[in-house]
Formats: C-alpha cells, sequence, structure tokens
C-alpha cells in the first residue's frame, strides 16, 4: 500500500510507517493531513487515481534545519568573491494513515524506544584510574628530577670536557 502526495512542490511516494521531510509547516504540531493525493495503490502493480476524497495523515516527528549549502559567487578577473551560505527547515512526518474510498490503512504501531544504558559509571572509572596513573608518573617524574642538584650537573659537564689547550 502507497501513495503518491504532494506537498511542498515536490511529489513523495509515501507508505504507512514512512518518514518523509518537507518543508517546515509553520504553526503545525500534532497532526498533518496532506489532501492533495496524486495516486494510490491498494494493491503491489496496481495503480488508480483517488477520487476527491483521498487523503493522507501524518504526525510530526521534529523540526530541525538541514545541512548547510554554501553558494559562492565569483567574477574573474575583478577580484569579487561573495560565500553565502543557507540551511532549509524543515518538518519530519511520520505517514500513520492513508485513507480513500472508505477504506483506511493504519501503519504499524512503533515500539517504545528502550531507555539506554548509562556510560557515565563506566567513564567516571576510566577518570579515575587516568588520575591516579598521572598522580603516580608526576610523583615518580619530580623525585628523580630533585635528586640531582644543579652544582652536580654543572661539575659532571666540566669533568666530561676537555681543558683548552694555550
Amino acid at each position: 500500500m502507497y501513495a503518491v502526495i504532494r506537498a511542498g512542490g515536490r511529489q513523495f511516494r509515501v507508505a504507512p510507517g514512512d518518514v518523509i521531510k518537507v518543508d517546515q509547516k509553520p504553526g503545525e504540531n500534532g497532526n498533518i493531513e496532506f489532501t492533495d493525493v496524486l495516486a494510490v495503490s491498494a494493491n503491489e502493480g496496481e495503480l488508480a487515481k483517488p477520487q476527491s476524497g483521498a487523503r493522507v495523515v501524518g504526525s510530526v516527528v521534529e523540526e530541525g534545519r538541514a545541512d548547510k549549502i554554501l553558494v559562492f559567487h565569483f567574477k574573474r578577473k575583478k577580484q569579487y568573491k561573495k560565500l553565502q551560505g543557507h540551511r532549509q527547515p524543515f518538518t519530519a512526518v511520520r505517514i500513520t494513515e492513508i485513507a480513500f474510498d472508505g477504506q483506511k490503512f493504519n501503519a504499524p504501531e512503533q515500539p517504545s524506544p528502550k531507555p539506554k544504558k548509562e556510560k557515565a559509571h563506566m567513564a567516571s572509572k576510566q577518570t579515575e584510574q587516568k588520575a591516579e596513573k598521572k598522580a603516580r608518573s608526576g610523583a615518580e617524574g619530580k623525585a628523580s628530577k630533585s635528586s640531582k642538584s644543579r652544582t652536580d650537573k654543572g661539575t659532571a659537564r666540566a669533568a666530561q670536557k676537555p681543558a683548552k689547550k694555550k
């Protein structure tokens, strides 16, 4: 079961349960009804032009902005360059029902998302281990550096170099 609808100047082939991104519909919350249905197929391979009563109903999943598109204008040999960016707002709609000629085709129920396990506990253990390692290596490094004084280093260097000839 699918339908072809027109929304925002574009055509979409939709089936119950599909998610489509249409141009942003301001002030639309909850359900959106698409009445501009171009074609409907109840059986696979069978396409029919619907009567005036055909409609497709969907629920708003999210509203957002698409990826940035960069537009670069320039004129050669004239040192003119202009860069513009654009992010198109969209509304994501899940198709819940397709109805025509007294028939209704509903989308299957979406299973509720399982809560994600928190990784904070694992992360806190790892940060503790890193802090302990850092503290141990820092203490060892300072101890080895402080054991030799600057005067010892100077005398050691002087002993290595041969005396200059006159």
